[in-house]
């Protein structure tokens, strides 16, 4: 699943490619990806006219700001968005056209059909689900060690699925928890609320340094990730447990082993991330 920098990117590239682009049509081929308003004809019809004036975005979701609306959009496992000349065929995984006047498509692609669609009036979008109750943006002057720690003493979980909570931080999923975890020397089953002050310093340090390194090569391609450019993200040569299971620790090397941390398949070093 596509987590912040992955999401941040995909955001910068739509923002090249379709803003102040006028939606002439919207077609939507696989309904149940709308989720609000549950009508798809009212979804199709309030887009026509509609202008793309920004491309925001709020944790792993984008916002496309409209005339009138914000249409929030999550793109789950496979989501993807695609610009491409009208008279370019789509494919069968093709689930929804923004079809705009200029005569070009702004196409969302979805293999697994996980993705999400929400479109609600201005000034509505953070009062409703999903986006209402999330928690601050990591890289927001909000999310400070003290905020951060203070939501870890509330806890008795395990600091991998806590951090994975979108309600404590934005934006995180498995593979930046699990680097973020591993450069922090903090072993995944950790209880939360038993991290020293100096820890969740240390944490929040490097949950921050972690997605802004990943953001600026473009995120990590472990899987089908592309930008809607279809660039492939690079800060997959960078990761140090994720994935790495069974290869030498780049600090000590010792093996980097793969757990189950709450259902999560989890890397770490049991050197470099002792469970205390």
């Amino acid at each position: 699943m596509p987590e912040l920098p992955e999401v941040e990117t995909i955001r910068k590239t739509l923002e090249q490619l379709v803003v102040e682009k006028t939606i002439q049509d919207t077609v939507v081929l696989y309904p149940k990806i709308v989720k609000y308003p549950l009508e798809v004809e009212q979804f199709q019809g309030a887009l026509v006219g509609q202008t793309i004036h920004q491309i925001d975005r709020r944790g792993k979701f984008l916002k496309f700001i409209l005339d009138d609306y914000v249409l929030v959009s999550h793109l789950r496992m496979e989501g993807k968005y695609r610009l491409d000349k009208k008279e370019i065929p789509y494919d069968k995984h093709t689930h929804v056209r923004f079809c705009f006047q200029d005569e070009t498509e702004l196409r969302y692609h979805d293999v697994r059909k996980f993705g999400t669609m929400h479109l609600f009036k201005k000034g509505e979008e953070e009062t409703i689900a999903p986006l209402k109750g999330l928690g601050p943006e990591p890289f927001s002057p909000s999310f400070t060690a003290e905020l951060l720690y203070e939501r870890l003493q509330k806890t008795t979980r395990k600091i991998k699925p806590t951090l994975l909570d979108q309600a404590i931080v934005v934006g995180l999923g498995n593979i930046y928890v699990d680097e973020a975890l591993f450069r922090a020397s903090i072993h995944p089953e950790t209880i939360a609320q038993t991290l020293s002050k100096e820890q969740v310093m240390l944490l929040h340090e490097m949950i921050v340094e972690t997605l802004q390194e990943a953001v600026e090569q473009g995120g990590s391609t472990i899987r089908s990730y592309v930008n809607s450019q279809g660039q492939m993200g690079m800060f997959q040569v960078k990761l140090n447990v994720y994935g790495q299971e069974g290869k030498p620790c780049t600090h000590c090397q010792t093996t980097i082993e793969k757990i189950k941390v709450s259902g999560r398949g989890t890397h770490f070093c049991p050197v470099c991330q002792p469970n205390k």
